[in-house]
């Protein structure tokens, strides 16, 4: 397990939408241990593979208080969103030094591929609502701040822009 570096913006892998994977092995559970640890060492709440270079449907999720309670996911897809708004200041580690506050669903229920290999269904509040929509953007090719007005989106890049130097 080992703690593997994120891609820079604006690298074009996280503009390109991630692979479906086929069937849960050893590689794909090693690939999501290193994804934990490259989480925990941000430190984070999420992280979806395309964000380390590796462009497969792979996300994790732990937005638990004490830790070590971290959801793997292959192919993650939402099946019901609440109407029920919720705000929070999102970040990633591609764009080191901004954030930005964006509204998603509170509440999600999201399909996936458990370690086990298993059809998974569950329901997901909150910070974990919001990471897990977040990492299934990632997967999609899409950025947080792409959720931005265009004002607000081409701000943000031109701070990360001159924080990167």
């Amino acid at each position: 397990m080992t703690a593997r570096p994120c891609l820079p913006w604006p690298d074009k892998r996280l503009r390109t939408p991630a692979e479906p994977v086929e069937e849960i092995t050893d590689g794909i559970r090693a690939i999501w241990d290193d994804m934990i640890d490259t989480m925990e060492a941000m430190p984070g709440v999420g992280l979806a593979a395309p964000q380390i270079g590796v462009m497969l449907r792979l996300a994790v999720v732990d937005a638990s208080e004490e830790r070590g309670k971290a959801v793997r996911m292959a192919n993650p897809e939402i099946l019901h969103a609440s109407v029920q708004p919720r705000a929070h200041e999102e970040a990633s580690p591609n764009l080191p030094g901004v954030s930005a506050k964006i509204e998603r669903p509170r509440a999600v229920t999201v399909r996936f591929l458990n370690e086990r290999g298993e059809v998974e269904e569950r329901d997901f509040v909150g910070l974990w609502a919001t990471s897990v929509q977040h990492q299934i953007d990632h997967l999609a090719g899409r950025m947080y701040f792409d959720r931005l007005s265009k004002v607000k989106r081409d701000m943000l890049l031109r701070k990360a822009r001159k924080l990167a130097g």
